[in-house]
């Protein structure tokens, strides 16, 4: 799981241009799937029929990861930029980028001011981001024309997975792990049935621009059908001392299996399967209540006049950073809770109200 999540994460695929990540999806699951598509922004839905008759189950995990894109060139070689996806501005001083441009990629610093002109600044200043520039080592417009940046080319984070503490922690920190970490789940699931020992269909949508708005989900259903739906995706936990924090839920306690978000109420006899399921095989996982989030599973509920829908949630600390953490433990928790819901749907399996 470790070295499928390292090669996701080391792609560069923000919102509007995962162009890396949809290739390495598409190329990835050709081999074991009995059909692979890629519309034309972006989404990739993969098709794997089990050997028994049964329901169309849906898992959708969404490929972008939010990040930045170019706005402006300034004469001294300063680099203006705008948001894709949601960002706390808090947190962008004095941070690594990645400029993704035609040449090739380019390292940049959020520039900041130094410590020494901080007594003549307001300590408790938050700077807007439209304050902000990124430095790329250039003094002039032409200098960054050379290294190849133009208006339009996209930003990431520039950090790179790594074990937090040590391995012993089973902790690991990097960015893109929103949705990446999904997606690493559902290529693994993928892979772990080609026995085929499974009833109906699995569809595995890879979803574009779930960061801004639940686009790419929303183009994909339109022209999918299926019976039962699960939605991937991080979540943030509550589990640090910052005064809002409630510890509902925590990082290491096992897979999330959602009830409520700002997007969705998971369906009452889903959300009761995987939490039977998770005892019968003796899963960790927690319950999850959380408004401060959505999922695609939001688009997914409203799509094809209703499908029963949950969602499997992967703890998260520092969302949204170049220092995201999860625990591979929980990861693996909630790879076998879906993999235990697909094998535990059969021709009979219906998900009443």
């Amino acid at each position: 799981m470790f070295k499928t999540l390292k090669q996701l994460t080391d792609l560069s695929g923000p919102s509007g241009y995962e162009q890396p990540v949809t290739s390495y999806i598409k190329e990835r699951t050709s081999s074991y799937s009995d059909q692979v598509n890629v519309d034309a922004i972006g989404n990739v839905t993969v098709s794997l029929k089990g050997n028994k008759p049964g329901p169309k189950v849906l898992v959708t995990a969404h490929i972008d990861e939010v990040g930045f894109i170019v706005k402006k060139i300034e004469e001294n070689g300063l680099v203006r930029f705008e948001k894709l996806g949601g960002h706390d501005d808090r947190i962008l001083l004095a941070q690594k980028v990645m400029v993704r441009s035609k040449s090739g990629p380019c390292l940049g610093v959020i520039g900041t001011i130094s410590a020494h002109y901080k007594k003549f600044d307001k300590p408790d200043k938050v700077r807007d981001y439209r304050q902000l520039y990124i430095d790329v080592g250039a003094t002039s417009q032409q200098e960054v024309t050379e290294l190849g940046i133009e208006v339009g080319d996209s930003i990431t984070w520039a950090s790179t997975i790594e074990h937090l503490g040590s391995e012993q922690t089973g902790k690991i920190v990097g960015k893109a792990f929103d949705d990446r970490a999904g997606c690493a789940v559902l290529i693994e699931l993928l892979e772990e049935l080609q026995d085929r020992d499974f009833s109906g269909e699995l569809i595995a949508l890879f979803a574009v621009q779930e960061e801004v708005g639940l686009r790419g989900a929303k183009v994909a259903l339109a022209n999918l059908e299926f019976d039962i739906a699960i939605a991937l995706d991080t979540t943030a936990v509550s589990d640090t001392p910052e005064d809002m924090m409630d510890g509902s839920l925590t990082l290491g306690g096992g897979a999330g299996i959602k009830i409520m978000d700002a997007s969705l109420i998971s369906h009452p006899a889903v959300k009761d399967k995987l939490v039977e399921l998770a005892k019968m095989h003796e899963i960790a996982y927690q319950l999850e209540i959380f408004t401060g989030i959505g999922t695609n599973a939001g688009a997914v509920t409203l799509a094809n006049k209703g499908v029963p829908t949950g969602v499997l949630s992967i703890p998260s600390r520092n969302a949204h950073s170049p220092v995201e953490v999860i625990d591979l433990r929980d990861l693996e928790a909630v790879k076998q809770l879906l993999s235990e819901f697909v094998k535990d749907c059969t021709e009979e399996t219906t998900f009443q109200f």
